[in-house]
């Protein structure tokens, strides 16, 4: 029996076990995972993998086992085919990760990941976080990324000054190898 690969996301209300439900579920479905992510967005839970799917199990009655599970009647879950084998991707290996926080403002994040653009810098991994305070929201942003190393010292600091530009405090530090 053949398989296949699919993107799975299912995003619902954060609670206790949440994962292991659904990690659970796939096991005992004999569906394989690939790369996965757990985030909290808002008061919501993300989880998304790549999977791989016996053949004879369709997208939709996946998405339909897993919804049926207890506490996920409400969740959002999608299961759908992917075929990433001609795929050219840069590199994901980390070589710095970046701290930016400061006052919460349209665009911020927008600004910020158009500098790697200019510099054929990958970014890897991305955690932001809207944190109310007295004073009012700041933004603060993980940036986890591949910067090529003939153009970090310049990358890096073009990145501080939007930072700088956007009332940002900016911090990085290389990757251990």
């Amino acid at each position: 029996m053949g398989t296949f690969k699919a993107l799975l996301k299912v995003h619902s209300s954060d609670r206790v076990g949440l994962i292991s439900l659904v990690t659970g579920h796939l096991f005992d479905r004999n569906i394989n995972l690939g790369d996965t992510s757990f985030a909290i967005l808002d008061k919501n839970g993300v989880f998304t993998s790549i999977i791989e799917i016996p053949s004879d199990l369709t997208e939709e009655t996946l998405s339909n086992e897993i919804n049926s599970l207890d506490g996920l009647k409400d969740a959002i879950v999608q299961v759908k085919k992917i075929d990433l084998a001609n795929s050219k991707t840069p590199s994901t290996k980390v070589t710095h990760h970046i701290h930016c926080e400061g006052e919460d403002q349209p665009g911020l994040l927008a600004r910020l990941s158009e500098v790697f653009i200019d510099y054929d810098a990958n970014i890897v991994g991305l955690k932001s976080d809207q944190v109310q305070t007295t004073s009012g929201n700041i933004f603060i942003t993980h940036f986890s990324v591949n910067i090529p190393k003939s153009r970090t010292n310049s990358c890096l600091a073009a990145l501080s000054n939007t930072a700088g530009e956007l009332r940002q405090s900016l911090t990085s530090e290389t990757a251990e190898s």
